[in-house]
């Protein structure tokens, strides 16, 4: 329980079912001062629905697999998706595994996803209302990690969701979405890489014939497809295209040449299909807010080599790509490796 509308309504809705629920917390970042806010809006929560609540500290399993984790990934010159790392490794992972251990026979959340059997495997599937779908950072759970987990919202709207939250007296139906990152302050990446790591060295900005066009203040400050913040006068629009560790440079070009034909991911959570080896058809999102295109898929070892239909743009290393059927349901997923 984040304290938040969608966790609370799914744990009111529980209760109707007639589980026995109780409310968890998950701190993330050493308290200073207290409790964190989340932690006494989830415990006013909880009071209202007359249900037990726990705080779980996970900040030295957080700090160890999602942290460091970021950070280095930035340096590297790829795009980290922290969300995606964080489900398997610590909320559906480590947290879940502390649940377990005082006897929670399920583990639910207010994700907005439906999990479905399909044959043997346990299948997550979008959820009905594909505006508000999380299926897409939830992809990377295993088989056994689905087991036992409930989604209650998987079949609501957000409106239905507030709107229910209103009829319980719950305090925080009108509370607003939080989109930032949980662990980055005024979702500045680039400000929290740097109070850890100290000002990131500055380096050449270069076409892609390898002319130097102007310097950039540190790799972390730059992702593929970015436009704004260049520093660069030019007749026609430059767009980062790029990033290069080795030589600490930021490649640009022009709108076209920040289109490609495919990408790799590996390794492979392989989801409500088994590990394929044939080639198969697919819907592969590439971004969070990214419209699914048409592809096809070629499995090799631990991953699989993506072809678009119609070349795409921005593909990013370090990013997360879901592989969909056209029911919606998850096949694959897996972290980007390389455009192609």
């Amino acid at each position: 329980m984040s304290g938040g509308v969608d966790s609370t309504v799914a744990a009111a809705l529980l209760l109707e079912q007639r589980y026995d629920v109780t409310g968890v917390t998950m701190r993330v970042a050493p308290a200073a001062g207290g409790a964190p806010e989340c932690v006494h809006d989830a415990r006013r929560a909880a009071r209202r629905l007359g249900i037990a609540h726990r705080v779980w500290d996970g900040a030295d399993v957080f700090e160890r697999e999602v942290i460091t984790d970021f950070v280095n990934e930035y340096l590297a010159g790829r795009t980290p998706n922290p969300c995606v790392r964080c489900n398997p490794r610590i909320k559906f992972g480590a947290l879940r595994d502390a649940a377990a251990e005082v006897g929670a026979d399920y583990f639910a959340t207010g994700h907005y996803v439906r999990l479905e059997q399909r044959g043997p495997r346990r299948a997550l599937r979008r959820a009905l209302h594909r505006d508000k779908d999380q299926s897409y950072v939830l992809a990377g759970l295993a088989q056994g990690q689905l087991r036992g987990c409930l989604f209650p919202l998987g079949v609501l709207t957000k409106d239905q969701t507030r709107r229910r939250a209103l009829s319980l007296g719950l305090p925080n139906a009108d509370r607003p979405e939080s989109q930032e990152i949980c662990f980055v302050p005024h979702d500045d990446y680039a400000a929290f890489i740097e109070k850890r790591l100290g000002a990131p060295k500055p380096g050449p900005i270069l076409s892609t014939r390898g002319e130097v066009l102007g310097q950039h203040r540190g790799l972390i400050r730059y992702t593929i497809g970015q436009r704004r913040g260049l520093g660069i006068a030019a007749p026609r629009p430059l767009y980062v295209v790029g990033l290069d560790p080795e030589r600490n440079a930021v490649i640009v070009g022009h709108e076209q040449e920040t289109y490609c034909k495919g990408l790799r991911i590996e390794p492979v959570n392989w989801g409500a299909v088994p590990a394929q080896r044939a080639p198969f058809e697919c819907l592969a999102q590439i971004r969070y807010l990214h419209r699914p295109v048409p592809a096809t898929a070629t499995p090799a070892d631990d991953a699989v080599e993506v072809r678009f239909h119609e070349p795409e743009r921005a593909v990013t290393p370090g990013q997360w790509a879901v592989l969909y059927d056209a029911d919606d349901y998850v096949l694959a997923a897996g972290t980007i490796a390389a455009a192609r």
